[in-house]
């Protein structure tokens, strides 16, 4: 895993190899260059000592210092604030809560299928209904490269990891959804996309 170098190391962050969390908080980690030691964990079988920082033994984990995080959004929208250059949320405080209410509707409709989709149930089901989601909203990019959007945002870092794994759910997304797939290509060009990745997440599309 790539771990980028232009700041004084003072994070550590527990991180899946292959889970779209952890592949959120790292997205995040590399567009804002923060220098990070990055511990990969199966989550099978957490280590003790994520076990003794977060009771959950969940990653992603992130410690700065004393802090400790466990939940992907709240790390997120810590690293947003705390290293505010180039910023991933909205200023006002009406954009930033109608951007949390859309990540919340990405965790709700979205995740909850790729849940599925990794206990295997129901997949050619589940499969369809993310597919046909996805389609359904690819036309909001004919205006913005981004989500609603003319600058990348954690909206952006949060369904990048969801549309790398496309192929590992058995989804092509059909020729009415170009604008998703095109969508999905730009943040799948981006340095900060590539040097999120693992080795067993970049063999998803080798």
């Amino acid at each position: 895993m790539a771990v980028v170098a232009n700041r004084k190391s003072v994070m550590n962050l527990f991180t899946g190899v292959n889970d779209i969390y952890s592949h959120r908080v790292r997205i995040v980690l590399a567009e804002k260059g923060i220098n990070f030691e990055g511990v990969e964990v199966d989550l099978a079988h957490p280590p003790e000592d994520l076990m003794e920082l977060n009771p959950y033994g969940s990653a992603p984990t992130l410690v700065d210092r004393e802090l400790v995080l466990y939940d992907a959004q709240v790390i997120m929208e810590y690293l947003d604030e705390r290293f505010p250059h180039p910023p991933l949320m909205p200023v006002d405080p009406v954009s930033r809560a109608q951007s949390r209410m859309t990540l919340h509707r990405i965790q709700q409709d979205w995740d909850t299928l790729v849940a599925k989709l990794s206990k295997g149930r129901d997949k050619e089901k589940v499969a369809k209904e993310l597919c046909d989601s996805l389609t359904v909203i690819s036309p909001i990019f004919e205006h913005k490269p981004y989500f609603m959007s003319d600058e990348l945002s954690l909206l952006d870092c949060a369904i990048a990891p969801i549309l790398w794994r496309l192929p590992t759910y058995g989804i092509k997304l059909p020729n009415n959804a170009k604008l998703m797939e095109d969508y999905g290509e730009r943040l799948f060009a981006l340095d900060s996309f590539q040097a999120s990745l693992t080795d067993k997440e970049r063999e998803i599309r080798e």
